[in-house]
């Protein structure tokens, strides 16, 4: 199953960044599902890898019951990894924003990527808004997010106000 993209932007910023670890786990024996990071941190052995022992007790109660409810909807053998909420890095944030600022309708992935291979890029690295080595960084990471969720999908929800 693929979670939509509005899915996993339900999903706390703690929770998913939980998930995203266990999910990333090169030490894991199975891949991770929304059940295995419930019964580690239901556990308590979630610990430093995984940030949850820096957790204030109340915290972890909101994140099991969030948890608990993406199994109740989604079941407990549910991809973790399709629950992480994926955002864009500040700089293709910024790339985005100004797509954004400058579309008639709302820009989708695609639309982004034709903007960048139309310049944009330069244009802001010559605006000073860019670095002028983030070209490649750019397009690697927005290629990874249209191979993730399409060209169709809009752009506006990977924005990270920082």
């Amino acid at each position: 199953m693929i979670v939509d993209i509005d899915i996993a932007s339900r999903v706390s910023p703690a929770l998913s960044h939980i998930l995203e670890a266990h999910a990333n786990d090169p030490d894991a024996l199975q891949p991770a599902t929304l059940g295995s990071v419930h019964d580690l941190l239901a556990s308590g052995e979630a610990g430093e890898r995984y940030a949850a022992d820096r957790l204030h007790p109340e915290t972890a109660r909101g994140l099991m019951a969030e948890l608990d409810e993406l199994i109740e909807e989604f079941g407990a053998d549910a991809p973790a990894a399709d629950f992480v909420s994926v955002q864009a890095s500040e700089a293709l944030s910024r790339v985005i924003q100004e797509v954004l600022d400058h579309a008639p309708t709302p820009p989708t992935l695609g639309k982004v990527q034709e903007a960048m291979a139309n310049g944009l890029v330069a244009r802001l690295v010559g605006e000073g808004v860019l670095e002028d080595d983030e070209d490649d960084t750019l397009q690697a990471e927005l290629e990874e997010l249209i191979a993730r969720y399409s060209p169709d999908a809009p752009a506006e929800p990977f924005i990270a106000y920082q």
